[in-house]
């Protein structure tokens, strides 16, 4: 079974979307013309996400007003979660933990 990959996403000190989806694109290691949303988001982790697992720090420090963003973010990776669960080969899973 070969190593999982962990992404460690750190929502710290984002006060505007853009700067959540900066920390996205650098943590997923996505390219630079990640469209910034989410719908770049959920297909860019079909297309270019290598990891296993994801690590998600500082999301209860996020302002107020990004709250619902941070759910979108959420749910998607909840879908993803469950979509790669369908799988038979245990290297196909997929997981995401909220460290706070």
């Amino acid at each position: 079974m070969s190593e999982k990959k962990i992404i460690k996403l750190d929502l710290t000190g984002c006060k505007y979307l853009g700067e959540i989806h900066e920390k996205i694109r650098l943590a997923f290691d996505f390219p630079e013309w990640y469209g910034r949303n989410w719908d770049a988001f959920w297909d860019s982790l079909w297309s270019h996400m290598e990891a296993n697992r994801v690590e998600i720090m500082g999301e209860s420090k996020v302002p107020e007003n990004l709250k619902r963003e941070i759910s979108v973010m959420n749910r998607l990776l909840e879908d993803m979660k469950r979509d790669c669960s369908k799988y038979e080969n245990p290297e196909d899973h997929f997981e995401y933990e909220v460290i706070d």
